[in-house]
């Protein structure tokens, strides 16, 4: 929907849930929504964690690729359903703790 962008070839980014909660031992999946104004064929997505700017997982995908390489470290699982990305993170751990957040580039 045009009303959505801004700008031509403009992408759109969220993530849900905001904030989570979870018990140690636990597990948890954070999703990224990846809406793209026009037609694209790949793009990159990387989670990171705030401390440190760590990249967890990277992966380059595509809109009809529905399974991307597990390009993340040990506890981490990325599925990819277009427009949504998700993290799964199993067996939290106390120093899991902190902020995440999904960061995608289209590229051409």
């Amino acid at each position: 929907t045009p009303a959505l962008f801004p700008a031509a070839g403009a992408l759109q980014v969220s993530q849900d849930p905001g904030e989570v909660r979870v018990t140690v031992g636990s597990g948890v999946a954070l999703g990224c929504q990846v809406l793209v104004a026009k037609p694209w064929d790949l793009l990159r997505l990387e989670w990171v964690k705030d401390t440190g700017r760590r990249v967890l997982c990277a992966a380059r995908l595509s809109p009809a690729n529905l399974t991307p390489p597990n390009a993340c470290i040990t506890r981490l699982h990325l599925a990819w359903q277009p427009p949504r990305a998700t993290l799964s993170l199993r067996h939290v751990r106390g120093d899991d703790a902190g902020h995440y957040f999904c960061r995608v580039t289209l590229e051409i």
